[in-house]
């Protein structure tokens, strides 16, 4: 693993943030994991945006300069293998409740080769779950920010995996469904390809504006609309997406089986080769 602190290089073992951190004490941190490809970040300016966006909602340092000069060096020693980075910001030491100045922040990256392959579930598709866990103010900014206080995805995550379901989908208390826990979800009706919209307890994700972006370029009928249950369990398709496994298409939803299509992957071979 490489690891860049503030612009310096750190082996792992010697990385170090102090026990006054924010990040430690409060999980107060923001985060991108951008896919690492020859020698390049998938969809860098995309990802940087929705940071930088974060980082302006939530009052966090933004040192623009210094962010992308170690990008690029991490990048540069990275070489062309297939891998993954996180940028993290933390607001840096906390003396009590009270914020640090915008002075004092950190810029921590990390940057390590793909482990894991997702060609099985691409062929075979992957079970679904209902998360254990809700969203329910929809009016709070945070479930639409990349922070480092992760819990609710990964207890909903954790859930899924013990019972051995790939996903954890988010349910509305009227039955509507939002997202995974580490996804986006996309179903297709009468030929239609629905998401849930951004904004009301969803994250705008990356590769989920670039799924958008090429059903416009194929003539794909798309529109940002609620997701109720039975929807779908009846979906013609259905599938998530993330920066890191791309588009998986889900077969099983609670033990039931869903109908496959193939827009998936029209969707998948277009966005490949977006540069």
């Amino acid at each position: 693993m490489i690891v860049n602190i503030d612009g310096n290089f750190v082996t792992q073992a010697e990385a170090r943030i102090p026990v006054s951190d924010g990040g430690f004490l409060y999980g107060d941190t923001l985060f991108e994991t951008i896919a690492i490809g020859d020698g390049r970040l998938h969809f860098r300016r995309e990802h940087l945006e929705r940071l930088h966006h974060a980082a302006q909602l939530c009052e966090f340092p933004w040192p623009h300069a210094l962010i992308n000069t170690a990008l690029d060096a991490v990048l540069e020693r990275f070489g062309t293998r297939a891998g993954k980075l996180r940028l993290t910001l933390s607001r840096g030491d906390y003396h009590g409740p009270v914020r640090p100045p915008l002075t004092s922040g950190r810029v921590v990256i990390t940057a390590s080769e793909t482990t894991t392959d997702f060609s099985a579930e691409r062929q075979l598709g992957i079970d679904c779950i209902a998360a254990p866990n809700r969203r329910v103010n929809p009016l709070a900014p945070l479930p639409q920010l990349k922070r480092g206080n992760y819990q609710d995805c990964l207890y909903a995550l954790h859930h899924a995996r013990r019972r051995g379901a790939f996903e954890a989908l988010f349910i509305t208390q009227t039955g509507h469904v939002l997202e995974g826990a580490t996804s986006n979800l996309f179903i297709v009706r009468n030929e239609t390809l629905i998401t849930p919209p951004p904004g009301e307890l969803v994250l705008a994700g990356i590769v989920r504006s670039q799924v958008l972006r090429a059903a416009a370029e194929l003539d794909i009928p798309c529109v940002e609309s609620a997701i109720s249950v039975a929807a779908l369990a009846g979906a013609e398709e259905a599938f998530i997406c993330n920066s890191l496994v791309g588009l998986l298409p889900i077969a099983r939803w609670q033990g039931g089986t869903l109908h496959r299509g193939t827009l998936h992957q029209q969707l998948s071979a277009r966005i490949e080769n977006y540069p």
